[in-house]
């Protein structure tokens, strides 16, 4: 560990690890490791992230593509924000966005990932 590394080190709270990504990132929280190559060098990476189980989203609704529409803009239209289309991948198990783009596709509007849906009263 280098200086720069050890303060950094010091100024991050007891139990914490810093993220070097935004809570709006599907990349949020997840751990980065080091790769030490043949020439001694470190190099960075972030660990691999695996698509979480679709049943693992409470339903709010279902939306069917028609012709033309992009994953981005549905995204704006139920979620607010076009760059979450990664939301509506993990939601439908989709690895490529390009999956969910298919004329009369449903796609699964749901609430982020470990929220609990509202039961029947």
């Amino acid at each position: 560990m280098d200086a720069q590394q050890a303060f950094q080190a010091l100024l991050q709270p007891a139990g914490l690890h810093a993220t070097l990504f935004p809570p709006s990132s599907r990349y949020h929280g997840i751990d980065t490791a080091v790769l030490g190559t043949v020439d001694g060098r470190e190099v960075i990476y972030i660990r691999r992230r695996f698509l979480p189980p679709p049943e693992r989203f409470a339903l709010l609704q279902e939306h069917v593509v028609t012709q033309g529409e992009r994953l981005d803009n549905i995204t704006a239209l139920y979620l607010g924000d076009p760059e979450q289309f990664w939301r509506l991948c993990d939601a439908n198990g989709a690895m490529h966005p390009a999956e969910l783009e298919q004329l009369d596709r449903r796609l699964r509007i749901t609430l982020p990932e470990g929220f609990p849906g509202m039961s029947d009263a």
